[in-house]
């Protein structure tokens, strides 16, 4: 019915700056459900289909967002690095797949799949890299084959939806800490019910201590939830580490000549 997006300034060490959040097309008041929400992407575009409305729609989103700035306190002006659109959604995966291939922002936008990965299931750190795979901190990005011929990310949903959690919770000032913008708290009542519609479940299995994050009953809005997920890993993809959680680069193997070999054996 609409598309949820949040803006995200980071530092290196994943010190973040809310800078925006909203809905495309605007609901123009301060409280809302996607359930009742009367302004939609078929209201917005009409005489399109779904997938022509979510088409216009993320052409609206990104043609604004990605062409503005935002000036820093010391005057620097920003521009958005990089764009993650959540495709894991059944009826919409083709149409994102081929906005992010046909956009004039194609070198910013790449679609992003959430995979739910708990105590029992194979972290990413244990899959085999394929050739022209791109490993990061509990991200990938496979090497593309098939019809679709757009690079993806797959996302570990349970960490970093923990990660976001761990953000909010450090102390302003401090070194990663995630801030929203404004003075008034109260103007943030209806994001903080996304960020707080999960509750999480410590897991062990295999050796393994994992946050699995569930849905609270009645099932809440958590779409901004998501969105600051997909700012997280965006902001991972681009080079921001947060202290001690460096990636360890596997030893690449060293060729020898077939005479260093026998050498050795003498």
């Amino acid at each position: 019915k609409m598309l949820f997006h949040t803006v995200v300034a980071w530092e290196d060490d994943f010190t973040g700056y809310m800078l925006d959040y909203g809905t495309y097309p605007d609901q123009q008041r301060s409280y809302f459900t996607l359930r009742e929400a009367q302004k939609t992407l078929g209201r917005a575009a009409p005489g399109a289909g779904l997938e022509g409305s979510i088409y216009a729609g993320l052409e609206k989103l990104t043609d604004d967002y990605l062409s503005r700035r935002w000036r820093r306190d010391d005057g620097a002006e920003l521009r958005i690095d990089r764009c993650l659109i959540d495709a894991n959604w059944g009826q919409s995966t083709d149409v994102v797949y081929q906005f992010c291939r046909q956009s004039p922002h194609a070198s910013l936008v790449m679609p992003s799949h959430g995979r739910y990965v708990g105590a029992s299931s194979v972290p990413f750190s244990e899959y085999k890299r394929k050739r022209g795979e791109r490993v990061g901190h509990h991200w990938r990005i496979p090497n593309v084959q098939g019809r679709r011929q757009v690079r993806h990310v797959l996302i570990d949903t349970n960490y970093w939806k923990s990660f976001i959690h761990a953000r909010l919770s450090v102390a302003m000032g401090d070194r990663g800490c995630l801030s929203l913008f404004g003075r008034k708290p109260a103007e943030h009542q209806l994001i903080a019910e996304h960020l707080t519609a999960e509750y999480r479940v410590r897991t062990e299995a295999r050796g393994r201590v994992v946050d699995e994050w569930k849905l609270r009953a009645g099932g809440p809005d958590n779409h901004w939830f998501d969105c600051l997920v997909g700012c997280a890993v965006a902001a991972s993809i681009q080079g921001a580490v947060l202290p001690g959680t460096e990636v360890k680069a596997n030893p690449s193997r060293q060729r020898l000549r077939l005479s260093e070999i026998q050498r050795s054996r003498r």
